[in-house]
């Protein structure tokens, strides 16, 4: 058995799987973000922790209802929100909460991060974002000062898991791609990039390929976890591990994830850097590839935003949507939502895009603005796969992964707005933590490999074959094509989309200054 444990940042869940690969038991437990000022996005990481342990305590009740047990595990792998900041000192303990990936104080900071670097493109292959981690460590310095006196460590979110599973600073190639002072080409830190922060790699873990063994369970949590002392593989970020889960791992294949964000990912056989058009270029979860992504910043958040504005739950609102279609039979509305609750990456880079709806009127109903708001997110991620194209990343097709890709209905919104045939897979809901499962079975037989091959070319062959077995793409649950007759509709929306917020992105400056 192998465990994938994958700290998203709605909630923690752990994943086990076989030795074939199939998925034995799913645990999860729900977490709370803290936003005590605008744009302020938080989480204490030892909220994590206890988080890990009642996964980890779910998981051994529900194997022992099935007759197994973790004391079966061989492997653990980890897969995490990306980009935020854990701040350690020198003893390894946790100075203030964790900065998230969704988290726009820093906007101010990433324009003095590209003014004083100015090889920041060449180097990281990435615009400055308020999401990333390097403007975050600015902000301590500008604004936390004492506290930044006594930072010793940065860790990414999943990365600190890793501390406390194995006492080791560790992080992989993927996450550490979202930090800006990784350079994916080398795929290893950049001095340059750590020295514009005020950094160096001793405030760095050191960088693993993601199926990489990286230490066991120290005997300590071993005990406290009832589990046996098993090796640790450095893990992804959440975006890479869901690919892996998929078996989305060869160029030219892509998946949309919908999660807490929307993200809109394809794999390359190189680093394909395109900061102009705020594409993300990041390295891949497994060796010799790399991806690139289009991120939208507010996906099933819009619509958990919207459910508990209205006080009722995410299936509820949908269950009713869904009702009020089949009833009516229409699949439209003129109701627009711009989905900016966290303001936006791809493509505007705008820290203060505010959430909107435009068309309201007395006759409007709940269905129309859940309508809208699924709509508003399949819009944004059609700005996602534009700038892609425009840097030469397509897929024909593309697989589904996220909590948001449960909705039999927003599938086929998607599928009809981007034009593409989508793909709904078993696993697809938990992708993140079977791709971190996949990396420690990955790297347990890769142990193994290692010991028995000589180093070079074989030892290569050998790496990819067990890659391309042990990531096959799962069973298909349903298959979307886009709808043609409605083709006109969306065209005509999505314009009224873009022209919504390029006619009131200059109030959002003034918007957020009344608060």
């Amino acid at each position: 058995m192998f465990l994938g444990l994958d700290l998203g940042t709605s909630g923690l869940k752990g994943v086990v799987i076989d030795d074939e690969n199939k998925i034995v038991a799913v645990s999860s437990v729900t977490l709370n973000v803290d936003s005590p000022f605008p744009l302020w996005s938080e989480q204490d990481p030892l909220s994590w922790w206890q988080a890990v342990k009642s996964v980890v305590a779910k998981l051994h009740l529900s194997l022992a209802d099935k007759g197994l047990s973790l004391n079966q595990l061989q492997g653990i792998g980890l897969s995490g929100q990306m980009h935020g900041a854990t701040f350690l000192d020198a003893k390894g303990k946790v100075l203030r909460p964790c900065i998230l990936w969704n988290d726009g104080r820093s906007f101010q900071e990433c324009e003095q991060l590209m003014k004083a670097c100015p090889e920041l493109l060449s180097h990281s292959g990435n615009l400055a974002m308020p999401g990333f981690t390097a403007p975050k460590v600015l902000w301590l310095q500008n604004h936390e000062p004492d506290i930044f006196k006594q930072l010793q460590y940065v860790l990414l979110p999943k990365d600190y898991l890793s501390y406390r599973l194995t006492g080791l600073m560790s992080s992989d190639c993927s996450d550490a791609s979202g930090t800006l002072w990784l350079n994916p080409e080398t795929r290893q830190w950049d001095d340059v990039l750590l020295k514009a922060c005020g950094l160096s790699q001793a405030n760095m873990p050191q960088v693993h390929e993601a199926c990489d063994l990286i230490g066991n369970l120290t005997v300590e949590v071993a005990l406290e976890l009832n589990l046996p002392q098993v090796p640790v593989v450095a893990g992804a970020g959440d975006n890479a591990a869901g690919a892996v889960g998929m078996g989305i791992i060869n160029s030219g294949q892509g998946l949309l994830s919908l999660g807490t964000s929307g993200v809109y990912f394809t794999v390359s056989d190189r680093h394909r850097a395109n900061p102009e058009n705020t594409v993300h270029a990041f390295c891949h979860a497994l060796p010799n590839r790399w991806h690139q992504m289009g991120v939208t910043l507010s996906a099933a958040n819009s619509l958990a935003w919207l459910a508990k504005l209205v006080d009722k739950s995410v299936p509820d609102l949908l269950n009713q949507l869904s009702d009020y279609c089949a009833l009516t039979g229409v699949l439209r509305t003129s109701v627009i939502f711009l989905p900016y609750l966290n303001g936006e990456r791809t493509p505007h880079n705008d820290a203060q895009a505010s959430g909107q709806f435009i068309g309201l009127n007395n006759d409007t109903t709940l269905e129309e603005m859940t309508l809208a708001v699924l709509e508003g997110v399949a819009f944004s991620l059609l700005d996602c796969q534009n700038v892609l194209s425009s840097a030469g990343s397509t897929a024909t097709e593309l697989s589904l992964i996220g909590g948001g890709a449960r909705s039999e209905l927003w599938r086929q919104i998607l599928a009809n707005v981007l034009n593409k045939r989508l793909i709904y897979r078993d696993g697809g809901d938990v992708g993140p933590g079977l791709g971190a499962a996949r990396l420690a079975l990955i790297g347990v037989k890769q142990g193994l490999i290692e010991t028995k091959l000589k180093q070079g070319v074989e030892q290569n062959e050998a790496l990819e074959s067990l890659i391309k077995e042990s990531c096959p793409m799962p069973k298909i649950l349903e298959i979307h094509e886009p709808e043609v007759e409605l083709r006109t509709y969306y065209e005509e929306k999505y314009a009224l989309y873009q022209a919504c917020f390029e006619m009131t992105k200059t109030l959002n400056s003034r918007i957020s200054a009344l608060s």
